[in-house]
């Protein structure tokens, strides 16, 4: 009967569309009838039992596999990478300096619409039928910055554009709310980042943002190191904070900026994680453009490790 079973699902587990094959679930009941054609008597929960003898489970959709990049880095490029990282926080550590990890949480409606995910209630909560952007009182765009040493997180929530004068900015008010006051006496900053986004280590936006906003002002040297394209789930900050902030408002309809602040701050962890989070009202423009002229006024001196991927940045 086995054999049996492994037929029918041949075509489940390796469509092929030019035979006209059709991907589709085949639930047990299905299977037991198909039996039945073949004059094996069985019954959908006999089959199930079978199934998972044969390994067979019910599986969702895991997002694994890398998108977006057409020409990733090879291996051996991406491992160095992460190495070098790695021996930048040893050495940052070391001296006592600081280290954050920063990244944008994907952008959330703002409005009584449906949030994936269960909570506990003795009913459910009633949203909109549908998720219309027009009926929504406004975009969220979480920028996050997480002190692995401290494990805390700081959550500035944009109302704009994830732009990298955005980006900066999130950075700059967590250095002058924090960062100054729990590393007073530091000189140096060691930044995690994508290689994407606002932060992209490809924009001239975001080193000539941090050079103006950050490292003149506050007289501080910023050292950046990017993940290679294709490698965010390595950052902390994605599987130490907004992972754990997707958990917290689980299932909750999102109805208010300020809604989405509480379930921000009220998010923690067994290992003792903090989250704080600002509100930003401030509009950015997207597609801003830095000459190459400005360019050559930074003090911006490159690593001879993966330079377009480590860089540091000193006060003028």
């Amino acid at each position: 009967m086995i054999e049996q079973i492994a037929h029918l699902l041949e075509h489940e587990t390796a469509g092929d569309p030019i035979k006209d094959l059709k991907w589709r679930r085949r639930a047990t009941r299905k299977i037991a009838q198909q039996l039945r054609r073949l004059k094996i008597r069985v019954s959908a929960s006999t089959v199930r039992r079978l199934l998972k003898q044969m390994g067979y489970s019910l599986r969702v959709n895991h997002k694994k596999l890398e998108s977006g990049n057409k020409n990733p880095p090879p291996r051996r490029v991406r491992n160095q990478q992460f190495g070098y990282i790695e021996r930048q926080r040893k050495q940052f550590l070391a001296q006592g300096n600081p280290i954050i990890s920063i990244d944008a949480k994907k952008k959330e409606m703002i409005g009584n619409f449906k949030n994936p995910g269960t909570g506990w209630e003795k009913q459910p909560q009633l949203v909109m039928d549908h998720d219309f952007r027009s009926d929504a009182k406004g975009m969220a765009a979480p920028y996050g910055i997480y002190d692995p040493v401290r494990n805390q997180g700081f959550v500035v929530v944009g109302t704009s554009h994830e732009t990298p004068a955005f980006a900066v900015d999130a950075v700059t008010l967590w250095w002058k709310s924090y960062g100054q006051r729990m590393y007073g006496r530091a000189k140096e900053l060691l930044i995690l980042a994508d290689s994407g986004g606002g932060n992209s280590a490809r924009s001239r936006g975001w080193p000539y943002h941090l050079q103006q906003k950050l490292v003149n002002p506050h007289r501080l040297t910023v050292t950046v190191s990017h993940y290679p394209p294709g490698a965010s789930k390595w950052n902390p900050i994605e599987h130490r904070v907004f992972c754990q902030i997707s958990k917290n408002w689980a299932g909750q309809p999102l109805k208010s900026f300020q809604t989405a602040l509480n379930y921000i701050r009220t998010t923690t962890t067994l290992t003792g994680l903090k989250v704080r989070a600002r509100l930003l009202r401030k509009k950015y423009e997207k597609g801003e453009k830095i000459s190459a002229q400005k360019m050559k006024h930074l003090a911006l001196s490159r690593h001879k490790t993966q330079p377009k991927w480590n860089y540091t940045l000193r006060p003028m």
